[in-house]
Parts: C-alpha cells; structure tokens; sequence
C-alpha cells in the first residue's frame, strides 16, 4: 500500500508551499512507514517499477533505468520482476541491470558489461550479445562459472520461454 502525505510549510520558498513523502506499508499489518526509512536500494527499485507500470500510459518519460532491481529477490519473485520490466518494455525503453537470469532472460536484446584493468587504468566495455553468447551468459547466471550443458538447456528454456 502506498499514499503520498503533504504538509503545509509556514511559507511559500523554492520547494513550494507543501513538503510531500512517500508512506508505504510493505508488508500487510505493519502500517505505513516513510519510504526513506524502510526501502532498501533494491526495493526503491521495485517501487519504482511498479509506479511507472501504472502510470506507464499517461508518463512522458520514454526511457527507465533500473540498476540492480533484483537485489534482495530470486526465483518466482525475479521472474515476476522480469515480466514486470518486459510489460513497460512495451510502452517504453527500459535498460535493467541484473545478476538474474530470471529477469535477463526475459529482455529483447542483451548487453554485457565488463571490467579490466588496462595500464593501470579501469575500462569499461560494453558488447551486444549474440544468441549463442546470450545462452551462456543465461546460463552462467545461473550456474557460476562452470558452465555445463543442463545448465546451458536450462538457459535455452528460459530465453525460449
């Protein structure tokens, strides 16, 4: 449950003449709390994504980024997550950075990021994944760094999916 709460300020100044937060209640029972005490990174995500599925239609943002929308979830919840980011994918860019194969599995098009050192300096390089590269990236997600062929099959299933 979420609800939005103004208070008036004693005058009007640069923020207006209210000051807002956001109260939430994550869990049923527990009453709403505000949203900067109770929200984790990765749950502000999660809000987040679920307020721009909602308003997806009348918001003028075209493009969302959600970095480590996972955190804190796996499994069924990831899967839900990931379907949650392909829904908004329909109406808008969406760029998700994920250690998930539930919720990697279910975008259209898959970029790699990855570090080096070089000369004592950090690059960064980013690359598009080919279908087969995708299924081993799918499947080392899921398995760690041994790759073998159930845990290939098994990225196959979820990129088919």
């Amino acid at each position: 449950r979420i609800e939005f709460a103004f208070t008036p300020r004693e005058e009007l100044g640069p923020q207006g003449l209210e000051s807002g937060q956001i109260l939430i209640e994550t869990n049923t029972g527990e009453g709403l709390k505000p949203l900067v005490k109770v929200a984790s990174g990765g749950e502000l995500s999660r809000i987040l994504l679920a307020l721009k599925s909602v308003l997806a239609e009348a918001d003028d943002v075209y493009v969302g980024v959600f970095d480590e929308v996972d955190t804190g979830v796996g499994g069924a919840v990831a899967d839900i997550v990931g379907s949650k980011l392909a829904q908004l994918a329909q109406h808008r860019q969406v760029i998700a950075i994920t250690h998930l194969a539930q919720i990697a599995s279910q975008a259209t098009h898959h970029l790699n990021v990855s570090k080096t050192t070089h000369e004592g300096r950090t690059r960064t390089s980013v690359t598009t994944l080919t279908a087969e590269e995708r299924i081993d990236e799918v499947a080392r997600m899921l398995g760690g760094v041994e790759i073998t062929d159930k845990t290939r099959a098994h990225a196959a299933e979820l990129l088919a999916r």
